[in-house]
């Protein structure tokens, strides 16, 4: 790889923005990500109806569309047909909660990882930042995973740099809210370097929450991460077949 503060290191990432109506913060996003040296941004709208792919298409971002409904299948979307010299996925939000002016941190780690997670809970103001049902949530992900995998995470936000061979080798199968979670399971199970980054994080910029602000919708992603992570380890128990 090269030096990681390069030009050409930046030119090696590929950004993917899940979008479904953020047209209120996609341009603050785009703007942030410009100003680090990225220019591989890909919006991928996911059923938008406030004209988020039109403006972001307007401030030169490549934009792709995925109808279909689904933060995994945006994500994986914006994974396909990939130039041969990208190297890395950055995966972020369009609603503005990343702090992408602390990327720096993350591309400084590049030599020696697989997977950079943004670690929201490891700062003040990012844990200030989380719902009391982003915390229980995230509470539940990372026991389960600690208790069945052996890894204890901290976190399970958006902001997440994962090198293009790494990501290839996960074979990811979600295509819900249960993506980041595979994610990070898969890691653990392939033997991944992984390091979690701390980030300052902040609550989005305007619109509401698809999940976090939502009780119905919460109980749902906590109904998620149950399932997924059951099917996570029912599928290890029958790789490793009967003893």
């Amino acid at each position: 790889m090269p030096n990681p503060g390069s030009a050409m290191a930046m030119g090696a990432i590929q950004v993917v923005i899940p979008a479904r109506d953020e047209r209120r913060t996609i341009g603050h996003v785009i703007g942030q990500l410009r100003r680090q040296g990225l220019e591989r941004i890909r919006v991928v709208d996911n059923g938008s109806r406030d004209g988020t792919a039109a403006l972001a298409r307007q401030l030169g971002a490549e934009v792709l569309s995925e109808p279909r409904p689904g933060y995994g299948r945006a994500c994986w979307r914006g994974c396909l047909e990939l130039a041969p010299d990208v190297h890395w996925l950055l995966f972020c939000d369009g609603d503005g909660g990343d702090p992408l002016e602390e990327l720096p941190r993350f591309l400084d780690l590049l030599d020696g990882h697989d997977l950079l997670l943004g670690d929201r809970t490891a700062t003040e103001v990012g844990r200030a930042s989380l719902t009391p049902l982003q915390r229980g949530g995230n509470r539940l992900a990372t026991t389960l995973i600690g208790l069945g995998w052996g890894f204890r995470y901290r976190d399970m936000g958006p902001l997440r740099l994962v090198r293009r061979e790494a990501f290839a080798a996960m074979a990811l199968r979600d295509r819900g809210y249960g993506w980041t979670l595979e994610m990070q399971v898969r890691a653990i199970e392939l033997g991944l370097r992984i390091r979690e980054v701390p980030i300052s994080h902040r609550p989005r910029l305007a619109g509401a929450s698809k999940i976090s602000g939502r009780w119905g919708a919460s109980v749902r992603a906590g109904s998620v991460i149950l399932t997924t992570l059951g099917l996570l380890w029912l599928r290890r128990v029958l790789r490793r077949g009967p003893r």
